[in-house]
């Protein structure tokens, strides 16, 4: 004789409430997942904004290396238009351009030539001194 066992209300109800908490845990995120995906997203976050401010700063720096060398580049032209003949010697004027503050310095030299001289124009931050551009021509006094 076969004997048919059954579970009693009682059983079943047990073996339900085991498999209930398993159910629960399945279906949503333990706070120690929560916090590791925070983490993540927070160093993901920090790291994206030191590129962002990075990129400013090298737009910056780029502008102002950009109008520094048209700075240069306008000193010799103005000297070869106007046909000078710079003197000796050193010089610091004020070159500004497009509201950024920029301070030229000019270095004229004598040449074996005569008729020659060597002229370096730098171009510097007058806040801090640091160097942008530099910028080296020749101005003649050839008839």
């Amino acid at each position: 004789m076969a004997s048919v066992t059954s579970k009693s209300a009682p059983e079943s109800a047990q073996s339900d409430a085991r498999r209930a908490p398993a159910a629960r845990r399945s279906a949503g995120f333990t706070l120690v997942e929560v916090l590791v995906a925070l983490t993540i997203v927070s160093v993901a976050l920090m790291a994206s904004l030191r590129a962002i401010g990075s990129l400013a700063q090298g737009t910056a720096d780029l502008r102002a290396r950009t109008l520094a060398q048209w700075s240069a580049e306008n000193r010799l032209s103005r000297m070869r238009v106007q046909a000078e003949w710079p003197a000796v010697g050193s010089s610091r004027f004020d070159c500004s351009q497009a509201g950024v503050a920029l301070e030229c310095r000019e270095n004229v030299f004598a040449t074996p030539n005569a008729s020659f001289r060597r002229v370096e124009v730098s171009v510097h931050d007058p806040a801090s001194g640091h160097r942008h551009a530099r910028l080296v021509g020749f101005a003649t006094n050839l008839p």
